[in-house]
């Protein structure tokens, strides 16, 4: 915008005067957003705005004048910012009742969910706390091994088919992804002079195809006691104990088996969670689920780890924390522990 010629101060004060009351009474007659809008240009614009206008036309006055100009300046600057921003919040009061709101405040909250602890996890930490009650200690390895670890020092025969592709993850010719956490009793032999109580966390690996029942990773839970005058009732009691403590009332049972590295051997059943017994797919319908395999030490283990198999005895355990969750939780599926659905773990999760 050009302004009238403007060379003395009376001149600069009056042509001001008059923009500000016409524009002020401009943006109170403003009927919408779009037309108040352009009139904040015309006036208040940063380029070609009259305002901008009176800014420049500083310059062109006397230099003891432009003090009071300044001052006329800011002040008509004032009004007209103040006008646009009250018409600005009139118009939008006035449109609050035509449209919906971007928001109902009278919905409920969004319930946020912070995260819980896998169910697996769970049932690893209250098996290490049954166990460090009883005088367990916590014991870890690597989950690369070498073949003798894993097999050799177990007492597995040079042919024994859990050593084939078709069964063990190799990662070169004598290093494997351990199928067992077994290879840290042999570790911990080694290390610590009996008598030992051990409780071994971990991840294990096998070649496994997904099924209810099955997974080709998952973690594992390895128990070791070796002492003088241990014996098969030791195991017994206190895996009834542990099982009591974990799983309350529901009956269990040992079966005969067979492991390598244990012997005698035994698998420890407790009935199925899922149908109370009655049989389903999770306990092949025969209302059992295994839980653990177990047995005494075999002398050719302790021979291996260095260890005087005349004086010493032992027992060992392993078992797999999810077939306990789902045998706990009644989970009917085992894959559903690796899906990492939300809606799953806010169900069972801690």
């Amino acid at each position: 915008m050009t302004l009238p010629n403007i060379s003395t101060l009376d001149d600069y004060l009056r042509v001001a005067s008059e923009v500000a009351a016409r524009g002020t009474d401009a943006f109170a007659r403003a009927a919408t957003a779009d037309e108040l809008e352009e009139l904040r240009i015309e006036y208040l614009g940063d380029q070609r705005g009259r305002l901008r206008a009176f800014q420049v036309a500083l310059g062109s006055l006397p230099k003891d004048a432009r003090p009071q100009a300044g001052r006329a300046f800011n002040t008509i600057k004032t009004e007209l910012t103040e006008a646009h921003a009250k018409r600005k919040g009139a118009l939008a009061a006035s449109l609050r009742g035509t449209h919906p709101p971007l928001a109902d405040p009278t919905l409920p909250g969004r319930e946020t969910w912070r995260g819980a602890k896998h169910p697996v996890t769970v049932v690893i930490e209250e098996i290490e706390a049954i166990f460090r009650e009883l005088g367990f200690t916590i014991a870890v390895g690597p989950e690369a091994e070498t073949e003798w670890y894993n097999f050799g020092a177990l007492n597995f025969p040079p042919n024994h088919p859990a050593m084939d592709l078709h069964d063990t993850l190799y990662l070169a010719d004598d290093v494997l992804l351990r199928t067992h956490t077994s290879p840290v009793q042999v570790r911990t032999l080694q290390r610590y002079a009996p008598p030992v109580r051990v409780l071994i966390p971990g991840r294990v690996y096998r070649r496994d195809f997904f099924d209810p029942s099955h997974a080709p990773a998952f973690e594992q839970i390895e128990g070791l006691s070796v002492d003088e005058r241990i014996s098969f009732v030791d195991l017994k009691a206190t895996l009834n104990n542990f099982a009591r403590r974990l799983f309350g009332n529901r009956a269990t049972r040992f079966r005969p088996s067979y492991f390598p590295f244990t012997e005698p051997s035994a698998e420890m059943d407790i009935q199925c969670g899922v149908c109370g017994g009655s049989g389903c797919p999770v306990c092949k319908q025969t209302g059992w689920v295994e839980i653990l395999g177990s047995g005494m030490v075999h002398p050719s283990v302790f021979e291996a780890a260095g260890v005087d198999s005349e004086r010493y005895t032992g027992w060992a355990f392993g078992m797999g924390p999810g077939r306990i969750a789902i045998s706990r939780y009644g989970i009917p599926d085992i894959r559903i522990l690796y899906d990492s659905d939300i809606r799953f773990l806010e169900q069972v999760g801690a």
